[in-house]
């Protein structure tokens, strides 16, 4: 009776964050901040190149063409005087992961050339933008044990390193990694679970598996980098899309499977403004689009990147934060309003955020039917316990406030996007 009461308290709890531009430390992250100052942190992509082959004991990286991207985002990110040492030891970290892992998966595939072969047959692929619910559906659909999903820790490092044995406990040593830096995350920036989880089981999306090869709009959300964002949307994605499709098939061949028994659930909002890359690929995908007042989706994710920054840089830029994102948005959602009928009728289903609020487990429904799932009882009971092992709030919930947090008016930045509101069902949040 007692831990009824306690998990009832628990999520009920609102969490309002007053300190995003002027962040109160705790002592933790002091003694953090302190031991930053300490560092010598440089961004050579060639130091970071020569890292990953000390560490993996191989050299070749494949296609080099990758060493392009790496030395954009490594010479942007040395210019950004916001910076702190913390920050910048971060994002060297992000990139000699994602060295390493390239590593890894050309060496495997040099071994095993049949995993070419593998097929990836008819996936679920939610787009929309961030904070629109496309995590909420993605956790709901992978409870379905039909499919198959992306657990964050086996997106941090697809391909094993060679011999490294598990650990007494039995435990992958690479979810144990993933759950080292949980554990730490959750000690540094404690609120943040309550924004978005990122502990090894939730399941993650799949531009994870771009950053070997130095791609995807995810850099963005590590650090602002204009320059790169510009590189972005000047480049063809179809090559760093095939990329991330090969690495799922490593993952379903590691699964002992050739792709006939395996259907993924897969989501991520860059989909959105790369529909017509996202048919080439996979063309007999069912796609389904979240939609969201986007107003509401922009105090969120600055939020997040405001609360997440008071470890990474020296000042919190509010209104560069919000003037990025907002911007970022407008984007996402031009390039989704110009490509959205390209997608077949066939493969697109539109997601309004309030129905599926309301009725979770009926817009699975209908998504199945779009995708020629049929819904069972065994589906059906594997999504009723999700909800109830993980109800909304679980964490506590965020107030957010535009205006108080970042001098901006809500409605004044709802006028942006009109033509979003004229084309697709969304509802403003007010």
């Amino acid at each position: 009776m007692a831990s009824s009461k306690i998990k009832s308290q628990k999520v009920s709890e609102t969490i309002r964050i007053t300190d995003l531009a002027d962040p109160e430390l705790n002592e933790l992250q002091q003694s953090i901040h302190a031991f930053g100052r300490t560092l010598n942190v440089t961004l050579d992509p060639g130091d970071i190149l020569e890292e990953a082959s000390n560490a993996t004991g191989l050299e070749d990286f494949g296609a080099k063409d990758f060493r392009g991207r790496l030395d954009l985002l490594c010479n942007e990110w040395s210019n950004d005087q916001g910076l702190n040492n913390l920050g910048r030891m971060s994002l060297r970290n992000k990139l000699l992961l994602f060295a390493k892992n390239r590593l890894l998966i050309q060496d495997l595939l040099t071994r095993h050339p049949e995993i070419h072969d593998v097929t990836i047959k008819a996936p679920i692929i939610v787009a929309g933008l961030p904070r629109s619910g496309t995590t909420h559906l993605l956790n709901l659909m992978a409870a379905d044990s039909r499919l198959r999903s992306l657990p964050l820790w086996e997106s941090y490092e697809p391909v094993p390193m060679p011999g490294e044995p598990a650990l007494e406990s039995g435990v992958d040593p690479r979810y144990q990694r993933c759950a080292d830096t949980w554990e730490m995350m959750q000690q540094t920036v404690p609120k943040l679970a309550a924004m978005h989880p990122m502990n090894p089981d939730h399941i993650h999306e799949e531009l994870e598996l771009m950053g070997p090869d130095f791609a995807s709009y995810n850099f963005e959300w590590l650090c602002q980098c204009p320059d790169w964002r510009d590189h972005y949307y000047a480049t063809d994605q179809t090559p760093h899309y095939e990329y991330m499709k090969t690495v799922l098939k490593i993952l379903t061949w590691q699964d002992g499977d050739d792709g006939s028994h395996t259907r993924w659930v897969l989501k991520c909002p860059q989909h959105l403004e790369q529909l017509t890359v996202l048919q080439t690929v996979f063309p007999d995908a069912t796609v389904a689009i979240t939609h969201r007042d986007p107003v509401a989706v922009i105090q969120s994710a600055a939020t997040m990147l405001a609360y997440g920054q008071r470890m990474s840089r020296s000042a919190i830029d509010m209104h560069g934060i919000i003037d990025y994102w907002s911007e970022r948005v407008v984007h996402l959602l031009k390039a989704c309003s110009r490509d959205h009928q390209k997608l077949a009728d066939a493969n697109r289903i539109d997601v309004p955020f309030h129905d599926f609020m309301t009725d979770d487990i009926g817009m699975v429904r209908k998504i199945y039917a779009k995708a020629g799932l049929p819904m069972n009882e065994e589906a059906t009971n594997e999504l009723r316990q999700f909800l109830e092992e993980n109800p909304r709030g679980k964490h506590g919930r965020i107030v957010y406030n535009l205006q108080d947090d970042f001098g901006i008016n809500p409605e004044k930045l709802r006028e942006r996007f009109s033509f979003y509101f004229e084309q697709f069902p969304v509802q403003a949040e007010r």
